[in-house]
């Protein structure tokens, strides 16, 4: 059976966190590992994940549920220390206030891309969905504005971040060569997403669209609360793969993007 690696980073997140332990615990699909990495919260956040542990090893669901918590240098290093960890055929990061949409996401997912058909070895370097954006109490907002394309590779994100991490499966053995970049602060998933797919070519393997929603996410993330400083990081994580020229072009399509979206 493929497994799926659920990894959540926490950091005083009780306030939140509840409704992604939930949506995870709900999930249909039982082979399911779901990886808590805490970065040492002081809040109620471990009281929530105990005892959500503890009912899911009670519920005999199939899902394994392991409890990480200890300093780290921030968000990146943390979702690392759960890629290190993974031992499920794909990881996908589903952080403090994320959420699966509905009880059957996964198991749609496992059917839709046809994961029981194929050989391990031929199995898509990445799985991908669409998006839905949630307020602070996860009630619906509307979809992503960028929507993945119906044939995603590396080079999609020319176009900005078509698929979110919340939204990017990748499978695991690949993702473990293409550890998080640290000296990012808030694009290196942008980056990681990008390297794993580029990975996924030289392989020779496909990029499987679910077709469906798979991820729920609220706006207010770090990147969000610091806008400006995300957007300079993330022209610099663009140059860096797609060239400089091409990048300020698209950075000035961009800009007349943003103002007919708003129109």
């Amino acid at each position: 059976m493929i497994r799926f690696t659920v990894v959540t980073i926490t950091y005083q997140a009780e306030a939140v966190l509840q409704r992604t332990l939930d949506s995870v615990a709900c999930q249909t699909y039982p082979g399911i590992e779901h990886l808590i990495v805490d970065g040492a919260s002081k809040d109620g956040t471990l009281l929530l994940a105990e005892r959500y542990k503890a009912q899911s090893d009670a519920s005999g669901n199939g899902h394994q549920v392991i409890i990480k918590s200890e300093p780290d240098r921030g968000i990146y290093d943390a979702m690392n220390k759960g890629l290190t960890q993974a031992s499920g055929d794909y990881i996908v990061y589903m952080n403090a206030g994320d959420s699966f949409p509905q009880a059957d996401t996964l198991e749609q997912i496992f059917h839709r891309c046809r994961l029981g058909e194929r050989p391990a070895d031929e199995l898509p370097g990445v799985l991908y969905g669409n998006t839905d954006v949630v307020d602070n109490d996860g009630r619906y907002l509307h979809p992503r504005r960028l929507q993945p394309p119906e044939r995603l590779t590396w080079r999609s994100f020319r176009q900005g971040m078509l698929v979110c991490h919340q939204a990017f499966y990748a499978r695991v053995d690949i993702a473990k060569n293409v550890q998080f970049d640290t000296r990012y602060r808030f694009s290196a998933d942008v980056d990681w997403c990008i390297r794993v797919m580029k990975e996924t070519e030289r392989m020779g393997l496909s990029l499987s669209n679910a077709h469906l929603v798979v991820a729920n996410y609220t706006e207010e993330g770090t990147t969000t609360q610091n806008h400006r400083a995300s957007l300079l990081e993330r022209y610099r994580v663009m140059a860096s793969h797609y060239g400089h020229v091409q990048t300020f072009l698209l950075h000035c399509w961009f800009v007349v993007r943003a103002f007919i979206y708003k129109g």
